[in-house]
């Protein structure tokens, strides 16, 4: 018999922020926070980060439920998801509700987007003196399954936990390198597509640590190691339901005003999709990261990828963003870009033909670190008021914070301020 509800709520440091209440609390479908919680870092300084109210009380913010509730993986719990509200409206620093709000822009359109999420995630265990070591996987692969790429059953696990708890997975398996791992979510929509996201996330790293384990979506916690990112898998489907990406085998005039606006704003969305300092070890040239501004189709060295084989199934993937970014509002500025392309008209550039590994024809590419991405950000004003200007201004206050208190640390203590909680 359930007995108590865990309400949640993903805030700008894609940390799930909630509270334990008696189920009966949580049937009357609000629950107050301190809206201070958005100005705190990681390492618990309140900062007056802007609609943070901090000096203005550190008044409270109110989490509206959804009615939906769903199971936990924690027993006699149910879990609540909801979106933050101020004075009756939506909070501006909630990025589910620019999430929301952006789908409403597509649906206005006519067209309603759909989503899948492909996250990477290392594995480290603790040796004999506790400290965390990467995964020992001698046998590993990339596309692995099986013990030799998880001796400890982890993804056993997650699979066996997700399926109770109702998260949709399209795919596990072994990623690139040793304990590494690729999870993939099954398409849905937009805001069902990033609860499932969250959620899954969420549940993994607790379940790991309920094995010994640590599972980190950090974008690059080993060095001499590949990177960990976030693919933002989209298409639309129309009112009658049909995909609109390419339902005539080739892409749409929205599927090109999509890339094109992608490729417009590619600097300034760094800022939104590679929140950390560590994001910008992961990107670099001759990677499958997303550095270049350029796309094509079927082409993993690009940043967009189109896919047009079956008019079914096509999608655009947009492939810069790490999973150390809060998914709605990963989703919220992809989305963005992409409606700006398409309300702007903006040209679309060449498609990417070279092999993307010693030569490329773009010259645009992501800032080379995260303050950098940040006055990408600051200075793209479309791209800003598109996703929010409030959640844009606290984005690039609280992540210039972030960047002044560790840019001179070494590699290996950014990876460690960042790694408890990514």
């Amino acid at each position: 018999m359930t007995q108590r509800t865990r309400v949640l709520f993903c805030d700008l440091l894609n940390l799930p922020r909630g509270k334990y209440v008696p189920s009966e609390v949580a049937a009357g479908g609000k629950i107050g926070f301190a809206r201070g919680v958005f100005g705190t870092t990681f390492d618990r300084d309140l900062i007056p980060v802007p609609g943070a109210g901090v000096f203005d009380g550190i008044p409270d913010v109110e989490l509206v439920l959804d009615g939906a509730r769903r199971p936990d993986w924690q027993a006699d719990t149910e879990i609540a998801l909801g979106t933050l509200h101020v004075d009756g409206k939506p909070f501006g620093l909630c990025a589910r509700a620019r999430l929301q709000a952006t789908v409403a822009e597509w649906q206005a359109r006519g067209l309603t987007p759909k989503i899948g999420l492909e996250m990477e995630a290392y594995v480290f265990e603790q040796d004999a003196d506790g400290v965390w070591t990467p995964y020992d996987t001698p046998g590993a692969f990339v596309y692995g399954t099986g013990p030799q790429n998880d001796p400890k059953g982890l993804m056993n696990a997650l699979w066996t936990t997700a399926q109770e708890v109702g998260l949709p997975i399209e795919s596990m398996n072994g990623e690139y390198d040793n304990g590494q791992f690729e999870l993939t979510m099954q398409f849905d929509d937009a805001v069902a597509g990033c609860d499932a996201a969250f959620l899954f996330k969420t549940m993994a790293r607790e379940v790991a640590a309920g094995l010994g384990l640590l599972l980190t979506f950090l974008p690059k916690p080993i060095p001499d190691r590949g990177g960990s990112g976030l693919h933002v898998n989209f298409s639309f489907a129309d009112e009658s339901g049909a995909n609109v990406i390419a339902a005539d085998g080739a892409l749409s005039d929205v599927a090109k005003g999509c890339i094109a606006g992608l490729i417009h704003h590619h600097e300034g969305l760094a800022g939104l999709l590679a929140m950390t300092v560590n994001s910008y070890d992961r990107l670099g040239p001759a990677s499958m990261a997303g550095y270049w501004a350029n796309w094509a189709d079927d082409h993993r060295l690009v940043t967009v990828r189109s896919t047009v084989a079956s008019p079914k199934s096509a999608r655009l993937e947009h492939r810069m963003a790490d999973c150390a970014t809060n998914p709605y509002l990963a989703v919220t500025a992809v989305l963005q870009a992409a409606l700006l392309g398409v309300e702007n008209e903006y040209a679309l550039p060449e498609a990417e033909d070279l092999d993307g590994l010693e030569n490329v024809r773009a010259t645009r590419h992501v800032p080379s670190a995260l303050d950098r991405a940040l006055d990408a950000l600051d200075a793209d004003k479309p791209l800003r008021m598109a996703v929010g200007e409030e959640i844009c201004d606290a984005v690039i206050f609280l992540k210039q914070d972030e960047w002044k208190r560790l840019k001179d640390k070494s590699v290996d203590e950014v990876r460690d301020y960042y790694l408890p909680f990514v």
